[in-house]
């Protein structure tokens, strides 16, 4: 049996109640996180143009900039906000960006369908383990080549979500998987001059999954061996045809969702370990102008995203394209006790800028990356002392947890760039507990409401 339709029939039989409790609070938690990013990145300046860009008839699906839209069009803009601020969380074994895609499909497909809250999870769930498990056949070989593996396995998980809301039978979802494989795309190329199209990556493959399963429900037919053929998936973005099988007979038997890291810093993944080492090394007394230098030792496939160009990860050529300066953003750290959403709202300043020249990178010997995103930092002060910090792996993974009440807080601070304090809370609440709703008409509203204040700074929020 071809992975689409042992994909298919996981996406066709799987019900609320066979998810274990401890995958739908995860999954519930996640949902969370990834709705206040977007609603958060709705405001920044660079994303206000996007929801007129995106905007087309049949408005029955939520933006969360405010308003309605088609439901592909919702998904696309939404998971482009999702994604915009590299806030949004990572599976970092299989180096997903899962609620990007899942949370954006999940929600306009819900709403398409006239769909309850539990359906809505069901959805989120279902595209988030098909995009890991696509990811971990081939770790980090698909940013090798050049691909966000996000975007392509995205595009296979939002078909199969999508067509089970529909309620299409296992061989229409094969289809449907078929159908979005076969225009799955997302490359990395926007590393050359930091442009902000690498946010459209998961909210393109959100909307190629909604397609996809409309098409099927038409009659359009898909490859069956759409991932794992000869010129499927597998061979063609990673080159090899990897262990996805192993990894597919897993689903619904080995849940990865809870795995799914947290972000606490809103910029490339890669690069949080190191901001941790830094914190780390302030606590020692380590400042900013006491500086003479700093080495860092990164993993082999770290290298690509956040160390090449090295001139330009010191100096990036905007706010946006420093987040994935890996000496930019330990500079910024140094030198302002912080890394936010407003750290990167603004042109890089020449202070963080000089500091980050005088940092230098090697490769780090024996990492384990990507099942650990990992950090070795060294200093070496003006005054002649050294210190150093090591990050075993990032924080935020089932092995270094942060509690609820963090995600939570975080969720508030993001939301209330948009929205007011007591929407929020009422928003969190209802996310919280959406697996009661009987609809989605509640939670729609809340998040459809126009901007009507001047939204708060991120560092307002408490």
């Amino acid at each position: 049996m071809t992975a689409a339709r042992v994909i298919a029939g996981f996406a066709a039989d799987l019900r609320l109640d066979d998810v274990p409790p401890v995958v739908r609070e995860a999954a519930c938690l996640h949902l969370i996180d990834a709705i206040g990013v977007g609603l958060a990145s709705s405001v920044g300046e660079g994303q206000r143009g996007w929801p007129a860009a995106m905007s087309a008839g049949g408005r029955i699906a939520t933006c969360l900039s405010g308003g309605q839209a088609g439901p592909n069009e919702a998904a696309m803009l939404n998971g482009a906000l999702i994604h915009a601020l590299e806030y949004d969380d990572t599976h970092t074994a299989s180096v997903i960006h899962g609620s990007a895609v899942a949370a954006p499909v999940a929600l306009a497909a819900a709403e398409a369908e006239q769909a309850s809250g539990a359906d809505l999870l069901l959805n989120y769930v279902i595209a988030w383990e098909v995009m890991i498990c696509i990811g971990l056949a081939a770790p980090g070989i698909f940013q090798a080549r050049g691909f966000q593996v996000t975007a392509i396995a995205g595009a296979i998980g939002a078909a199969a979500a999508a067509a089970r809301q529909r309620g299409l039978p296992a061989e229409s979802i094969a289809h449907a998987i078929g159908i979005a494989g076969s225009q799955a795309s997302g490359l990395l190329a926007f590393l050359e001059d930091g442009s902000s199209v690498k946010a459209l990556n998961p909210g393109w493959a959100a909307q190629t999954g909604i397609m996809a399963a409309s098409l099927a429900a038409s009659g359009m037919t898909g490859p069956a061996g759409v991932l794992d053929g000869p010129m499927g998936v597998m061979q063609v973005f990673a080159g090899q045809v990897g262990d996805l099988s192993e990894q597919t007979a897993k689903l619904g038997h080995r849940w990865h969702l809870p795995d799914a890291a947290f972000k606490l810093y809103p910029c490339c993944h890669y690069i949080h370990p190191f901001l941790e080492a830094t914190e780390q090394l302030m606590a020692q007394g380590v400042r900013a102008y006491q500086v003479d230098s700093i080495t860092v030792d990164v993993a082999a496939g770290q290298v690509p995203l956040i160390c090449e160009p090295w001139t330009r990860r010191q100096a990036p050529s905007s706010g946006y394209d420093g987040k994935w300066g890996l000496a930019y953003c330990i500079a910024l750290m140094l030198q302002t006790g912080k890394v936010d959403v407003a750290s990167f709202e603004t042109t890089p300043k020449d202070a963080v800028i000089a500091l980050a020249r005088r940092i230098d990178w090697r490769v780090m010997k024996n990492a384990k990356f990507p099942q650990v995103f990992p950090a070795h930092m060294a200093v070496k002060t003006a005054e002649g002392a050294s210190l150093s910090a090591t990050i075993e792996d990032v924080r935020g993974t089932s092995k270094r947890p942060v509690g609820t009440d963090r995600i939570e807080t975080k969720f508030m601070q993001n939301a209330l760039r948009r929205l007011p304090e007591g929407t929020c809370r009422t928003l969190l609440a209802m996310l919280t507990n959406i697996c009661d709703a009987p609809d989605l008409s509640a939670l729609s509203t809340l998040l459809r409401m126009p901007i009507e204040q001047k939204p708060l700074a991120f560092s307002q929020a408490n």
